[in-house]
């Protein structure tokens, strides 16, 4: 599981301005890319119909919610998190009779979710704890379900930049992305495709429509293994 969770109680009131401080020099803010993310996976899944119970693995505060539930057919969606202060922001501020949360020793997976999505977490967590923590996720999954795996693409110099000075990533251990769908594979998954995201920053965004035809190299800011269980 992620750790830090003290590092993350003492953000929680903050979490929002703290990560758009981080990424200001890009032009965008976190719901820019929090969007684009969903937007993507939304253009990926397009066809897949049986995709009701979600999962947010490493929730936080629960800033992305709003973004998930744009996902069509969702009827529920679970958000999970090493942070029991966030996961009190998150249940305030998203929960519904639909949408709960809570920390990662509350809910015990029972492979009945159709999708988890994990965005920017994996660099929190020591790489000796990563396979505990895919296999919770493999855990969660049923039968057939996906899994969204984004992380920070590491070959990306504003990724670098925007990292370094970053308060929440000071403990940042990158995860680049063969190793990431080396240790996916290990942890029982199908990997099925990895695409690259976000490559250019806001004064350069007429050239935006160019992104999905540079999706297969490595230049986007974040990258996505859309992994399956089967």
């Amino acid at each position: 599981m992620p750790t830090n969770d003290c590092e993350f109680d003492l953000l929680a009131n903050s979490y929002r301005e703290t990560v758009n401080g981080a990424i200001g020099f890009s032009g965008e803010d976190l719901d820019y890319f929090a969007s684009g993310r969903v937007t993507w996976l939304k253009k990926i899944l397009a066809s897949e119909a049986d995709i009701h119970r979600v999962m947010d693995f490493g929730c936080g505060v629960g800033l992305g919610t709003p973004h998930l539930l744009r996902i069509p057919g969702i009827e529920s969606l679970i958000g999970v998190d090493v942070s029991e202060k966030s996961v009190e922001h998150a249940r305030v501020n998203y929960g519904s009779a639909h949408v709960r949360f809570a920390s990662f020793a509350e809910y015990e997976p029972a492979a009945q979710i159709d999708l988890v999505f994990c965005s920017s977490v994996f660099h929190h967590i020591p790489p000796d704890s990563r396979p505990a923590a895919v296999k919770y996720i493999y855990d969660s999954l049923r039968p057939g379900g996906w899994l969204a795996f984004w992380e920070h693409n590491p070959w990306n110099p504003a990724v670098l930049y925007g990292m370094h000075y970053s308060p929440i990533d000071q403990d940042a251990i990158r995860l680049k992305p063969h190793r990431a769908r080396r240790m996916l594979r290990a942890g029982g998954l199908s990997v099925l495709r990895t695409d690259y995201m976000f490559v250019f920053p806001r004064f350069l965004k007429m050239f935006r429509g160019l992104e999905p035809l540079l999706s297969k190299w490595a230049v986007g800011a974040q990258y996505l293994v859309l992994c399956r269980k089967d």
